[in-house]
């Protein structure tokens, strides 16, 4: 039985019929349950990604729930491939009215142990692979005036994190690029926002990031709300910022990781408690006196 699509939930039926949608990397992960909340809710979608293994699953379910579905190999690496992608798709399509830049790499590493070719093999993935494909179907887009683009970065793009040097290098890339093709492209016709999820539970980061329950305990307990996301709640949100919900929204970083950007919470103990005046009005010797 196919399992829910929650991501639709919030969204009237059919919120994009009519739009179709690329979302790179969209077999697994993240990009998966966006590109079945697209499906779910009226949008034909193309995913892309290196491997043609990764798309017989939502192929499969597009077949038998009767969503419009279509998967294409490429290398977002290669400017050329993703050029011609970008014709192919708008030959058996026509032009892109969506695009998600979810394809990436991650792994953690210590800065002076990785290698130059591990360094340029995720900034270009992640840094490369998001301009080449905005720049192709961007171009549809302004070509028609009107598009969505969502790129998907990270907290650490900003906060920074010990062991991942060169994802939060490229995301922080992305996050600038989102913001120049925001201002630049507005007054044509096109939005373009970022999303940046915190640690939710996939296969990836299973592998990459909390590969042991240590690990993912040591993380949990980063998270404000204590618990990891889920890929669902994480597309929810990213649906919200190409929907026409968020038609009067561009050059943002929704960030969707349970409070763990915020600064460490304020463990204040007895003396975090502040007692109330006594009937004489007398109050806690340790109180600041009022404007200190």
């Amino acid at each position: 039985m196919d399992r829910e699509v929650v991501s639709a939930r919030a969204f009237p039926a059919a919120s994009f019929a009519g739009s179709l949608a690329v979302v790179t990397g969209g077999g697994t992960g993240l990009g998966l349950e966006i590109a079945r909340g697209l499906c779910a809710l009226g949008a034909r979608v193309v995913i892309a990604s290196r491997k043609s293994e990764h798309h017989a699953g939502l192929l499969e379910e597009a077949a038998r729930r009767g969503w419009q579905a279509d998967a294409l190999c490429t290398d977002v690496r290669e400017a050329p491939r993703v050029h011609e992608l970008a014709d192919e798709i708008e030959r058996r399509h026509g032009p892109a009215d969506i695009l998600v830049n979810n394809a990436a790499g991650n792994f953690v590493c210590p800065a002076e142990r990785l290698s130059a070719n591990a360094w340029r093999a995720v900034l270009s993935i992640v840094l490369d692979g998001t301009f080449y494909c905005s720049r192709e179907f961007g171009r549809q887009m302004l070509a028609r005036g009107s598009g969505s683009i969502l790129n998907v970065v990270a907290t650490y793009a900003w906060t920074g994190m010990p062991g991942v040097v060169h994802s939060a290098s490229a995301k922080a890339g992305v996050l600038a690029m989102t913001r120049t093709l925001a201002a630049e492209w507005a007054d044509r016709g096109l939005r373009v926002n970022a999303i940046a999820p915190g640690p939710f539970h996939s296969e990836g980061a299973r592998q990459n990031l909390w590969p042991d329950p240590a690990t993912a305990e040591r993380m949990r307990e980063t998270i404000p709300l204590a618990r990891f996301g889920t890929a669902e709640e994480v597309a929810t949100h990213a649906l919200w910022l190409l929907s026409p919900a968020s038609s009067w929204v561009t050059g943002e970083c929704f960030v969707v990781d349970g409070g763990q950007s915020l600064p460490s919470s304020w463990q204040g103990g007895e003396r975090g408690s502040r007692s109330r005046p006594s009937s004489e009005g007398s109050t806690r010797g340790d109180e600041p006196e009022p404007g200190a």
